[in-house]
């Protein structure tokens, strides 16, 4: 197996010492019949990687440029050095597993982050997973999504609204009299008669053709389910977590996180240890 790895790796820096420095994509998906699937320490065979991506075809390598290429490189030459127990996910084959020493204790398809761009005004969202080391800082169970700010700004270019941030005091006066307001944590509407009534915190807040963001602490800033019964946070907003949209395991369709199907996520949470070494490549 060793000597399959110094063969891949003699393969990709060719590849790789042949780009033109303002490359913008480049393919080593053939490179995969020489290695025939990714060797990581304690996974040594095809047949068990065959099982373990059951949802995913063998993923075509694309990078940017020469330094993305450098970079999962590093990332994955890192991860193979690793030893005692460890988290192992690769972002091309969305695949996850799970080591101690050299035996394998867990693998699963996972959904990885798409890789598209957003942009608001001066703000730039890149929705990428981070290559490299991270650790489990922390678990939790049935966690409740805080949407940060380019969830509103999606929901608002995908049916052409505009985008307005609700304050947390005071309100915001409607073109037909009425006012948004907050009381006891919630959005709601307060009336030209001096009635409040709460809008619905499992709703988008629509008035005017306009979306309007509601303050963070308030109850419409918080979404029940969509990270599934568990999550373990990597830092920096990045989760490993579960999620209402199994369909998409197997795909790039995530933010930044990395989903997992329910019975796999369950799993981690249960036998993966807060100070855990997660390796991204």
């Amino acid at each position: 197996m060793k000597q399959m790895r110094r063969l891949f790796d003699l393969l990709v820096w060719a590849s790789v010492l042949v780009l033109p420095a303002c490359a913008g994509a480049q393919s080593l998906g053939t490179l995969r019949q020489a290695n025939e699937g990714p060797q990581i320490a304690g996974v040594d065979s095809t047949a068990e990687l065959a099982g373990a991506s059951r949802a995913v075809e063998p993923a075509e390598i694309k990078f940017r440029n020469r330094t993305d290429s450098l970079s999962w490189i590093s990332a994955r030459k890192r991860a193979e050095r690793a030893e005692g127990f460890r988290v192992i996910v690769s972002l091309f084959d969305r695949t996850l597993w799970v080591l101690q020493g050299d035996d394998t204790l867990r693998v699963a398809t996972v959904a990885v982050a798409k890789g598209t761009e957003l942009k608001h005004g001066s703000t730039k969202w890149v929705f990428e997973t981070p290559r490299g080391l991270r650790t489990v800082l922390k678990k939790d169970s049935m966690p409740v999504w805080v949407p940060p700010d380019w969830h509103y700004v999606e929901v608002a270019q995908e049916h052409d609204l505009k985008l307005a941030r609700m304050p947390k005091k005071g309100g915001v006066t409607l073109s037909d009299g009425n006012k948004l307001t907050v009381r006891d944590s919630t959005a709601g509407v307060l009336f030209r008669d001096g009635t409040w009534a709460p809008l619905p915190i499992d709703e988008e807040i629509v008035f005017d053709s306009t979306l309007y963001i509601p303050p963070v602490g308030t109850k419409n800033r918080q979404i029940e389910g969509e990270l599934g019964r568990y999550r373990l946070d990597l830092g920096n907003g990045y989760l490993l977590h579960g999620t209402p949209h199994e369909e998409t395991i197997g795909t790039a369709a995530t933010h930044g996180c990395i989903r997992l199907k329910g019975d796999d996520i369950e799993w981690l949470f249960a036998n993966v240890p807060i100070g855990a070494r997660v390796y991204i490549y």
